[in-house]
């Protein structure tokens, strides 16, 4: 049941108390290229970044602290941490995505163990060409 998705661009869905969603924009780095790249060099996101699949990251040559989400194949959050620069994080059992923000956003999006979220690929993100 679990899904693939490709390089692109769309949004994070965070279902909130009362039905209320949060929407997030998200990168989304498929490719063995793109995962690996993640948020290196970088001095800010906006939103998060899901590196799919991976089940675990590390922030070497990362400018700042980020917030690492851990998924399962459901999209099911199994953990969420924040870690600094020059870290490497533990494998998750289970972990098939990861999600990256910077730190301290994820709590506001109500992120935490046990949230379900959804991904929104923009047209074009699945198929490998832009609409």
């Amino acid at each position: 049941m679990g899904r693939r998705f490709g390089d692109g661009r769309g949004r994070l869905v965070v279902s909130g108390e009362g039905g209320a969603a949060v929407r997030v924009p998200l990168e989304i780095a498929a490719s063995y290229r793109a995962r690996t790249k993640g948020l290196l060099g970088r001095e800010s996101i906006e939103g998060a970044m899901l590196l799919t699949p991976a089940g675990s990251v590390h922030t070497f040559g990362m400018r700042m602290p980020i917030d690492v989400a851990y998924l399962d194949r459901h999209l099911t959050v199994l953990a969420v941490r924040t870690m600094p620069p020059g870290r490497l994080g533990r494998p998750r059992l289970r972990s098939r995505h990861v999600l990256e923000a910077e730190a301290g956003v994820m709590a506001g999006w109500g992120l935490r163990v046990g949230v379900v979220v959804a991904v929104e690929a923009e047209a074009g993100a699945d198929s490998g060409h832009s609409a």
